[in-house]
């Protein structure tokens, strides 16, 4: 590990932190081993991993959608995982905010390596975004790859027999 994710994981635990003394959203750091991690604190459940950027215009226009899904699937855990840099912390946090996703499970990358990152995700994964996994009870998964609509959020949501 060095200097540099050393810096930008502890920048991210302080902006979590003060985020949640705030009562505002809590961003976790993506380094490796996150994915696994996820994975692990739902055994059992079917959950939805939307990786998205401040970058991606359709991933912002999945956020409005999101938001619905998660306030009519509220049993169905959600987790945003924003493929950005430590820089773009306060603008992270402003579309999660202004979408109401602050109640989700939030993840920045934080590593100077992010090929690894994605690779640790999905090794068939080159980086397109919106990217989306949805996930069964045994954690098979479904990726997805460019913006969705509430239809085919839907009908991926009812294969995972939440």
């Amino acid at each position: 590990m060095n200097i540099r994710t050393i810096l930008v994981g502890l920048a991210l635990n302080l902006i979590g932190s003060n985020a949640v003394l705030a009562d505002q959203v809590e961003i976790k750091p993506f380094i490796p081993g996150s994915y696994q991690q996820i994975l692990t604190a739902s055994p059992h459940q079917p959950l939805m991993l939307a990786i998205w950027s401040v970058d991606c215009p359709s991933c912002l226009k999945d956020m409005d959608i999101l938001g619905k899904l998660h306030e009519k699937h509220p049993a169905l855990k959600i987790v945003m995982l924003a493929t950005d840099d430590a820089e773009a912390l306060p603008e992270i946090k402003r579309i999660i905010d202004s979408h109401k996703l602050g109640g989700l499970e939030n993840w920045a990358f934080a590593s100077d390596n992010p090929e690894k990152l994605r690779y640790e995700i999905d090794p068939a994964w080159y980086g397109e975004l919106p990217r989306t996994y949805f996930f069964d009870a045994g954690h098979q998964r479904v990726g997805k790859s460019g913006a969705m609509s509430l239809e085919e959020f839907e009908a991926q949501f009812s294969k995972l027999k939440m």
